[in-house]
């Protein structure tokens, strides 16, 4: 048979196609179009309709049937899912606990502050319930009068009580004279506060694209002249340093820092090891006193320290370790938490800094994370962290030279901290504390992006909400205690501002409190009061702008911007929490709770500490690290103790608020407003019930 082929006439039947017959199918497109009308008549052959289809009806069921088949596969996936997810959730209900009912570990909340705050979200949530009930109502009757013509519907009935038509009408009145009012008022105020804290944010990103634009990088002073090279800057600098563990109750960690630590490339008649054991488990100090004196009998300059009591938690632990009498035979001290293994070269190329520069107090290094995929909310975690030390650390340190003590990873100089007036337990962020004081006592700190010292990020929810809660309930502690001294401070105006407007208020005080006020409460209420409206800008742009700046440091997390966004909003309620509590010295402003680790990294950490130190010394204490490595790899016997996933009742309740705002968008047919309400009302959902981060079978 002979081929069909397609021809435009475009005289005879004015654009529309011709069908014809190829008498010969061996000829080419190029061939067909070069042929005339004298070389070739096309017989005649009636046009196509206009809009007539091109496939047959046998065609055209296959592919509808296709695409039913593909359509019936995916609600089949999303069924499957679904139903996983609701026996998830129904067990999780059934065995969880609640975070009131978590007898087991001391409470990160005053029992009366957290009943206090929970019933403050729980009227909140009646009330939604109750207005979305009640506009429903409304809305299936057809009342969709504005408020001018509800005012003269207010009339009294005949028994002298008004219907449902009136107190409908009464209450949209009320609404728009007194409530719209003041809660336009507050979105206006806390809006006011978004776009400054973003545009501060958006200078603190082009700071650090200035400097990475322009290759801005400390360098030590003894390098500037003619290497940069910080192997020839050190030279034989080679200064007495005191390195500290401080540590309590965290067995799954002490053997890869003190390993790492005991690696350090630094002369070991310079350096002394300090582990500062605060745990009360008498297992976990055996086991770490005979892991010190393993390393101390093949030659580490290593000590164990143990308080009886444990005032001050790890400032108490500082403080104690830095009045020992061979203290004042060293320069310098540096400070690694229990799950930090800094690289052997850590020394060196953070030491030479000091050289020729005597009012240099503080060289910080960034951190990295071992474990920064093993879950949803570890990447979330390290979106925030690598912000933090990429962006903010290195801008203020480049810029202001200054910026807040991480508490670990660092080296200090011996005469900052004494002149500063040393560790103090008045707060839960010593470092922060003495980072300031110091600021103020006019030492100058240097933050080195490039020096990376890793570390574990916590992988379970409920040890990631601890550890967030001591980090903003800390820093309005102290700006208690410190707004005086930095008042009666000799530093510069513009230091002073910095400190008390940039980085406590804007940066501690203001992101937590419009976060959740913004998102959590005013755009929900706003459904219930649509005289008072929050902009599409502000809800889903400006946001999404500033998720975006957050993930530029870590590209690699850019497919995460909108779950980041959403637990963002979620975790502002702990952040408010701790902040208020903070502020106002309440309830848990001063418990102290140790992050939990899971050592995930210990094995692979050994094994290559292990093989390197059979290169380095002879007799070495390294066939017992292999042995412990087989023990770890062995299974371990389940403890008697049965752990639960918790159920966060603050979480829950803002979780339902949220849907509950979403339902009510829907009448009034906001879209943007209702995907946000949607999203976020899940996302709360989900960290409610601890569906994020590591589970507990």
């Amino acid at each position: 048979m002979a081929p069909l082929f397609t021809w435009w006439d475009t005289e005879a039947q004015r654009g529309t196609p011709v069908i014809v017959k190829m008498e010969n199918p061996n000829w080419s497109i190029s061939e067909i179009s070069s042929l005339d009308d004298e070389e070739y008549q096309f017989p005649a052959v009636a046009p196509r309709k206009k809009g007539a289809r091109g496939k047959n009806a046998k065609q055209v069921t296959w592919v509808l049937l296709l695409k039913a088949h593909r359509a019936a596969g995916c609600l089949t996936e999303l069924a499957s899912a679904v139903v996983g997810l609701a026996s998830v959730v129904r067990r999780r209900v059934a065995s969880g606990r609640t975070d009131s009912e978590a007898l087991a570990s001391p409470p990160e909340e005053n029992p009366v502050l957290r009943s206090r705050f929970y019933s403050f979200i729980k009227v909140f949530l009646w009330l939604s319930l109750a207005l979305l009930a009640f506009e429903v109502a409304a809305y299936l009757k057809g009342w969709h009068l504005s408020a001018a013509e509800m005012r003269r519907l207010v009339l009294p009935s005949s028994f002298g009580l008004p219907d449902l038509l009136d107190f409908y009408a009464s209450w949209i009145t009320f609404r728009v004279d007194y409530i719209a009012p003041a809660l336009q008022f507050l979105a206006d105020a806390c809006i006011i506060l978004f776009l400054v804290q973003s545009a501060d944010r958006l200078i603190l990103c082009l700071g650090c694209f200035w400097i990475r634009f322009k290759g801005i990088k400390p360098v030590p002073k003894s390098a500037i002249g003619d290497s940069k090279d910080l192997e020839s800057a050190s030279g034989d600098y080679h200064p007495m340093v005191l390195v500290q563990i401080p540590m309590c109750n965290e067995k799954e960690v002490y053997q890869q820092s003190i390993a790492a630590v005991c690696n350090l490339d630094w002369p070991r008649s310079k350096m002394l090891v300090q582990v500062l054991d605060d745990s009360n488990d008498p297992v976990t100090q055996a086991l770490i006193r005979e892991e010190v004196e393993k390393w101390k009998q093949n030659g580490a300059p290593i000590l164990y320290r143990h308080r009886v009591l444990r005032d001050g938690y790890k400032a108490g632990n500082l403080k104690s370790a830095m009045n020992c009498s061979y203290v004042e035979d060293y320069e310098f001290v540096t400070i690694f938490d229990a799950d930090f293994q800094p690289a052997p070269d850590f020394l060196k190329r953070t030491v030479p800094h000091f050289k020729g520069n005597d009012q240099l107090g503080l060289v910080q290094a960034r951190w990295s994370f071992v474990n920064r995929s093993e879950n949803l909310l570890t990447r979330l975690q390290n979106i925030n962290l690598c912000f933090h030390f990429e962006v903010e650390q290195q801008v203020n340190g480049v810029f202001l030279n200054f910026f807040g003590f991480n508490g670990t990873a660092g080296v200090w100089r011996i005469k900052a901290l004494e002149d500063s007036g040393g560790w103090m337990e008045r707060t839960t962020v010593e470092d922060m504390d003495i980072a300031v004081r110091a600021h103020l006592n006019g030492w100058k700190f240097i933050y080195l992006n490039d020096v990376e010292c890793q570390c574990e990020l916590p992988e379970s929810y409920e040890a990631y909400r601890k550890q967030q809660h001591r980090w903003h309930s800390g820093p309005m502690q102290l700006f208690r205690l410190c707004l005086p001294d930095i008042i009666r401070s000799k530093i510069g105006f513009w230091k002073k501002s910095n400190l008390i407007f940039l980085f406590f208020l804007l940066r501690k005080l203001v992101l937590p409190f419009y976060s959740f006020t913004l998102f959590c409460i005013i755009l929900p209420l706003t459904m219930f009061v649509p005289e008072a409206q929050l902009p599409a800008w502000v809800i889903c742009y400006i946001p999404a702008a500033m998720s975006l700046l957050n993930i530029l440091p870590d590209p690699k997390s850019f497919p995460f911007i909108v779950p980041y966004l959403l637990f963002e909003n979620t975790m502002s309620v702990t952040k408010f929490n701790a902040m208020i509590s903070g502020l106002f010295q309440l309830g848990s402003a001063y418990e102290w709770v140790v992050t939990k680790k899971s050592g995930r990294s210990s094995e692979g950490d050994l094994i290559s500490l292990t093989k390197e130190q059979f290169k380095q010394q002879r007799g070495s204490s390294m066939p017992n690290l292999e042995s412990l490595v087989k023990e770890d790899f062995e299974p371990k016997k389940e403890s008697s103790k049965r752990k639960h996933n918790r159920i966060y009742r603050k979480e829950l309740a803002l979780a339902f608020l949220l849907l509950t705002a979403a339902a009510r968008s829907l009448l009034s047919a906001q879209g943007i407003h209702f995907y946000f309400l949607l999203f976020q009302g899940i996302s709360f959902l989900l960290v409610g019930l601890d569906l994020i981060g590591e589970q507990i079978d």
